[in-house]
């Protein structure tokens, strides 16, 4: 019955992701947003339990990547995909190869996944930076469009240019051979956890000053950090 218990949250998970698919493909990509960070939270949780109760499993690992490619592969992708097509002028022809560039993220989140499966290294921390992670990033660009509603944030965010680059940078850092750290915490000592509570302070502060715009920024404090101080002994 414990077994149960975080299989069940990673359900939850993959059923966000699902709900997210259907907003991200009716343009609805605040709505989105919403269910890929609720589909995040939930995997967080079902990896504490898991911990908690002691009942990783083989199971557990396959179905965990399952819901991570819906939730943190395939929706950021889709994102992008919409953010592509805005950019796309009117007097272009209707049918434009352009946003399909964006699903490229889909396919390196799925090779991302699958070496992460048949990996031996990466119990303390990541080799590339996590799906999720990548989601928090990509998802991060509609909100700031629709809730900070800048002009030179629209400007950046709705340049074709910018979200290929984007898209590039990202398949590149979710296969990138770079240990990045993991939020897992054995004690809550912090001389062994200083690059994690760092990580957790730069993260509210960033929110609370940038909001939303804040997310980018963690992501290249997190990669910055993890590079100046590897997580070999995390």
């Amino acid at each position: 019955m414990k077994t149960f218990v975080p299989n069940f949250i990673t359900l939850l998970n993959l059923l966000s992701g699902a709900i997210a698919t259907i907003f991200a493909i009716e343009g609805h990509m605040t709505n989105a947003a919403l269910f890929v960070f609720l589909g995040i939270f939930f995997d967080f949780l079902d990896g504490f339990f898991a911990r908690k109760l002691n009942v990783t499993s083989e199971l557990g690992l396959q179905l965990d990547s399952l819901a991570d490619m819906v939730t943190s592969g395939l929706v950021p992708a889709l994102v992008l995909f919409h953010l592509l097509e805005l950019t796309i002028a009117p007097s272009w022809d209707t049918y434009h190869i352009l946003p399909y560039f964006g699903l490229l993220v889909a396919l390196a989140s799925a090779y991302r996944l699958a070496k992460f499966n048949i990996s031996t290294e990466q119990s303390s921390y990541f080799i590339g930076l996590p799906t999720p992670a990548n989601a928090l990033l990509i998802m991060s660009l509609p909100l700031i469009l629709a809730y900070q509603n800048n002009d030179s944030y629209n400007t950046i965010i709705l340049n074709p240019i910018f979200l290929i680059t984007v898209t590039i940078i990202s398949c590149f850092l979710l296969n990138a051979p770079i240990k990045l750290i993991a939020l897992k915490f054995k004690t809550w000592k912090f001389s062994e956890n200083a690059s994690r509570y760092i990580l957790i302070i730069f993260s509210i502060v960033a929110l609370i000053v940038f909001k939303f715009a804040g997310i980018p920024l963690l992501i290249i404090f997190y990669i910055i950090l993890s590079i100046i101080n590897p997580p070999y002994n995390a």
